[in-house]
């Protein structure tokens, strides 16, 4: 954490710096390198270093514009934590050799500042049960035959990832996608499983869990995160309750052993990643039909909640904020920023007034 400014909380916002809004938060995004935040947390000159590829998605066609990995370095300049998730769909090594993906994370390391923390997203190698496939037009599910196995996860992820990053590795998210109960273990089928792969490996990066599943979400399971000293990732994605109900699923107690825990704010609730991606993109303002909504006051409100229970506790929270919740992370960062401030604005008139 950046020590404390001399100007005000307002004047910071404005210029997009979200360094030391609140003792007890760090302010990060989930993936960066957008196009859309130049002017913003990108200098005017990485209009010159654009690249452009096309992505298909749901029958739609976008092309997309991402920044050289070097823009970490402006990245910091307005953040402090930083979720990297391209290592979700590739490990760092695979059949002993280094992946795309081990120097695109050393390139990040190369360019980030000593200061910089990561989080990384643990491989689907390791955490995906099945695999969506198609053939002939068909949809179908594969199993995973590396799922939970903890031998590849250190050699593939956990090993590699402790040599590039060195003290600047914050934490590891495993995410794991949504499915119906009749395609889930039981609850305690899952806790079991669960239990038998984080005590066969290192725990000297704090994980942090993301199941996607509702049913799941068991007062056994909490139980089973505060015994072990898991984090629970409060997720504020498409199936998953609101966040205020989140916390009262998991008794109002952070479970991460290292007192951090993290908050990820993805997609509108109810809405398909397709759905908020193509509403949102080319991510570089906040549409009003999310950003105005409702629901959207409710993340602030419940996110800003969130914050202020980790002040109670004496814990830290890592928001990590994507596009796709906003239409624009770093105008949803402001949003959360300026509920902090008129927070504390409240409270310092209320001891006046005592």
């Amino acid at each position: 954490m950046s020590a404390a400014p001399t100007d005000s909380l307002a004047e910071r916002l404005q210029r997009f710096d979200f360094r030391s809004v609140h003792p007890n938060a760090r302010f990060g995004t989930a993936s960066d390198r957008y196009a859309g935040w130049i002017g913003q947390i990108y200098p005017e000159h990485y209009r010159n270093e654009i690249r452009k590829r096309k992505r298909k998605l749901a029958g739609k066609t976008f092309e997309e514009q991402s920044l050289p990995i070097a823009s970490v370095e402006a990245f910091f300049e307005h953040y402090d934590v930083l979720e990297l998730d391209f290592t979700f769909y590739r490990p760092l090594v695979e059949g002993g050799k280094p992946t795309n993906n081990f120097f695109v994370l050393q390139e990040y390391a190369n360019n980030a500042p000593d200061s910089a923390i990561f989080y990384l997203k643990a491989p689907q190698t390791t955490f995906a049960r099945s695999f969506r496939r198609s053939r002939e037009g068909k949809t179908f599910y594969e199993p995973n035959g590396a799922f939970l196995n903890p031998d590849l996860f250190v050699e593939q992820f956990h090993q590699p990832a402790r040599q590039i990053l060195g003290q600047r590795l914050g934490g590891f998210i495993f995410e794991q996608s949504y499915a119906r109960v009749a395609e889930s273990p039981t609850p305690e089928e899952n806790i079991d499983e669960l239990d038998v792969f984080f005590n066969a490996i290192p725990r000297d990066v704090q994980h942090h869990l993301e199941l996607r599943s509702p049913h799941l979400l068991t007062p056994d399971y909490f139980a089973w995160l505060e015994t072990c000293g898991l984090g629970f990732v409060f997720s504020h994605w498409t199936w998953l309750p609101p966040l205020r109900k989140q916390w009262k699923m998991c008794g109002g107690v952070f479970t991460a052993d290292d007192n951090r825990f993290a908050v990820r704010l993805l997609t509108p609730l109810k809405m398909p990643y397709a759905q908020a991606y193509a509403k949102t993109f080319p991510f570089d303002k906040p549409v009003e039909e999310i950003a105005g909504s409702p629901g959207a006051a409710y993340m602030v409100n419940d996110t800003a909640a969130l914050i202020y229970q980790a002040e109670k506790a004496g814990k830290m929270a890592n928001i990590f904020i994507n596009n796709r919740a906003w239409g624009n992370g770093p105008s949803l960062a402001q949003a959360l920023g300026e509920r902090i401030r008129q927070e504390e604005e409240r409270r310092a008139g209320r001891e006046t007034n005592e």
